[in-house]
């Protein structure tokens, strides 16, 4: 298991929050990807294959790689404890990415660390 180091604060102002309570699925393995989670609080367990293969804590990323490339999920994402998260749909993970090249470093940095 691993955990992604970099993190991506620039939401952490956004006022729009989703609550997962422990045990919830953000994520499912194979459903098309249209959404992205910025982890406010808490921790989500990525599940590849039934075993945990990254644990995501706050100013983590998640989903990100469906919004890139339009394919299904790669994995499964469960929250571990109650989770708080900036939902970040295709339209304004574009518009980041365009306007804050920081943001699209971030994205980078997260991807080639998985």
């Amino acid at each position: 298991m691993t955990e992604t180091k970099t993190k991506v604060s620039i939401f952490k102002f956004v006022k729009e929050v989703e609550t997962f309570p422990a045990g919830a699925t953000l994520l499912r393995e194979g459903e098309p990807g249209d959404m992205m989670y910025v982890i406010r609080d808490g921790e989500v367990e990525v599940v590849l294959n039934g075993e945990v293969i990254e644990t995501i804590g706050p100013d983590g990323i998640l989903g990100e790689m469906a919004l890139i490339d339009n394919a299904p999920r790669s994995a499964t994402a469960v929250a571990k404890t109650e989770v708080h998260a900036v939902a970040v749909d295709a339209d304004t993970f574009m518009r980041y990415v365009s306007h804050t090249p920081f943001f699209a470093l971030q994205v980078m940095r997260v991807m080639n660390e998985r």
